[in-house]
């Protein structure tokens, strides 16, 4: 039996800058997943690191531990690999001011 599988597009064509997000997922029947971020335009300055988080409702977050680079070039693409997480995922980034990206993010899951 071959494993369910799922993409889930979370941000798509998302100017990020200041506190950024991307729509909470319900994950809880899968036992993986990855997170990708593409950079759809070229980034304007500094990129931060991304922060994996999880929650129990969909509403209140926590952080997970992973982080990932935001991509630096246009086209670029980082990702993060998830094995324990709760019901609910997302991606969250705080951005200094001045700086931005247009991103894709994509959330690929296994059951």
């Amino acid at each position: 039996m071959l494993p369910e599988n799922v993409t889930a597009v979370v941000a798509r064509n998302e100017i990020w800058s200041g506190h950024s997000a991307t729509e909470p997922y319900e994950v809880g029947w899968a036992r993986e997943a990855i997170i990708f971020v593409r950079a759809l335009k070229q980034p304007q300055g500094h990129q931060p690191e991304a922060v994996v988080e999880l929650s129990p409702d969909g509403i209140h977050w926590v952080p997970e531990g992973t982080t990932l680079a935001m991509p630096k070039a246009k086209d670029a693409v980082s990702f993060a690999r998830i094995l324990h997480f709760g019901n609910w995922l997302r991606l969250r980034a705080k951005y200094d001011e001045g700086a931005e990206t247009t991103i894709l993010v994509t959330i690929h899951l296994k059951a």
